[in-house]
């Protein structure tokens, strides 16, 4: 795809090159924890390795021994080694033979394994689809792909992507926060929020319907992108319709995970077609600071978030103290939409993929009692008679709340804390249950933790959650922002510029 006379392939290649240039590329050295390979983002390792500074066989050596290293954390259920040791070895014999890669060639991605893939198993990370190996590829995927990019993975989850801890209790197994192992790593993309957190790879792809690109990549310390869904059709970002184990076609996304937001922002331009964005000046952008949802938040989190905040006010953000009061609204959409689309999304689902079963027949076998929970709602319909009023009245409402709060106070962007508290203890009996909040009454772990990040998932509007720093107890926390529909390349432009002021998190232990 051309953009304003440059070819896709020049204007991946030169976003590389430009970033490769303005970050610096460490020196280059074989090992596994202390390896300089292990620091590069995306662009720069696909730079460094087309330029001949070093070969994808040595980088990717370096990615799979974080695999083995890490492999307690159980952020993987299907490693493609074989495919990708031959790709990688690919690549190096071509640019010996001096020809042409395609621009990603040397960039090795995970991916959700609720994307499908039709090379490699998706299994929603639950029993029933245990070994399905779909007909078809996500198109988010299969763009990265043409372009060079290798799957090297497929990543853990929440079953069937319905939670927010990512303890799944079905044969994929409990994913365990890289920070500390004892607490979960958010969800349902926690696998891939992990894997990318720990260097398994700079990159990779989650989903999100309520949180779940955003909440993980909170609670380990990465960056989470949910780009614009908007109605679907050319408001919707991404397509990949029918080629996602689904929730809500209304709600959910593909959405980039990365350790940087130049990662993130790099997979953003490769799925578009368009190129990267740079970063953005702070001085004079108006950021909305709601009021409810900086409220209720646990001492140690709302220690770093606030520190966060004085940082972008000092580097010139201006804050603005005005609230879009939408949680009322919100209720009124949200599990009224989630809980119901299942019974008319995953029908041709199914058939797309070419998996020759039911609905039913995936519930039947649902292991984790949170999910078998929401499955039993779903299965129910108990939310069918609400569902046409939360679309047709609620939901355009919640829209133009979103509208109106950008629009009438001049806003670029809506700012405030991804999650109200840090990651919590693993539950491994339920799977989710309770939190509390500063010695609170004990409150539901999903709803908790989506608080903050599902109002503009309804809406369909795009947001980023970037880490704003660690507790006093060392667990990461995450700052958010949102922007108007189809503000996606100025929210990355945002993030990239604020990265910069809050800085990088300590990598986790034993990186």
């Amino acid at each position: 795809m051309a953009h304003q006379g440059i070819s896709r392939r020049q204007l991946i290649q030169s976003a590389a090159a430009g970033m490769l240039l303005s970050q610096g590329i460490p020196a280059l050295a074989d090992g596994h924890a202390s390896n300089p390979l292990l620091k590069l983002s995306a662009p720069q390792a696909v730079a460094a390795i087309q330029s001949g500074k070093v070969s994808a066989t040595t980088y990717l050596k370096a990615l799979l021994g974080q695999t083995q290293k890490h492999a307690g954390l159980n952020a993987l259920v299907y490693l493609n080694e074989a495919q990708a040791m031959k790709a990688a070895a690919k690549i190096d014999a071509d640019r010996k033979a001096g020809k042409a890669l395609k621009p990603l060639a040397g960039l090795f991605i995970v991916a959700k394994d609720n994307i499908n893939t039709k090379d490699m198993p998706t299994t929603g990370g639950t029993a029933a689809l245990q070994g399905v190996i779909p007909k078809n590829t996500a198109p988010s995927i299969q763009r990265l792909t043409d372009a060079g990019a290798i799957v090297l993975a497929k990543a853990n989850l929440h079953e069937l992507a319905f939670g927010i801890t990512s303890t799944n209790l079905s044969g994929a197994g409990i994913v365990r926060n890289p920070y500390d192992p004892s607490r979960i790593p958010g969800g349902s993309s926690g696998g891939t929020a992990v894997a990318v957190a720990v260097g398994m790879v700079p990159c990779g792809l989650g989903t999100d319907t309520g949180g779940s690109t955003r909440v993980p990549a909170a609670l380990s310390g990465i960056v989470g992108f949910r780009p614009s869904v908007g109605n679907g059709g050319r408001q919707r970002r991404y397509h990949d319709e029918n080629a996602v184990v689904p929730i809500s076609r209304t709600r959910d996304t593909v959405g980039p995970m990365g350790k940087t937001v130049a990662d993130v922002a790099f997979l953003d331009a490769a799925i578009t077609g368009g190129p990267t964005v740079s970063a953005a000046s702070l001085k004079g952008v108006r950021m909305g600071v709601p009021a409810t949802f900086w409220s209720g938040l646990s001492s140690d989190l709302q220690a770093v978030v606030l520190e966060a905040k004085d940082k972008l006010a000092a580097a010139g953000v201006v804050m603005v103290d005005v609230d879009p009061d939408v949680f009322d609204l919100n209720n009124q959409v949200s599990f009224m939409v989630a809980l119901h689309e299942p019974l008319e999304d995953f029908p041709p689902y199914l058939k797309a993929s070419g998996i020759d079963m039911g609905l039913k027949d995936i519930v039947e076998k649902v292991a984790s009692p949170d999910v078998k929970g929401a499955m039993g709602a779903v299965m129910g319909d108990v939310f069918g008679k609400a569902y046409p009023d939360a679309m047709k009245v609620h939901r355009p409402a919640l829209q133009k709340k979103f509208v109106d709060y950008f629009k009438d106070n001049k806003l670029d962007a809506m700012l405030y804390p991804t999650t109200p508290l840090a990651a919590s203890a693993i539950d491994e009996v339920n799977g989710s249950s309770k939190v509390s909040i500063n010695g609170g009454e004990p409150a539901d772990t999903f709803g908790t933790y989506i608080r903050n990040a599902d109002p503009s998932s309804n809406a369909g509007i795009p947001s980023l959650s970037i880490p704003a720093g660690l507790t006093a107890s060392g667990l990461p926390v995450g700052i958010e922002i949102d922007g108007p529909l189809g503000s996606d390349r100025r929210l990355l432009a945002l993030g990239l510029a604020m990265e910069k002021v809050l800085g990088r998190l300590p990598d986790p232990s034993g990186f």
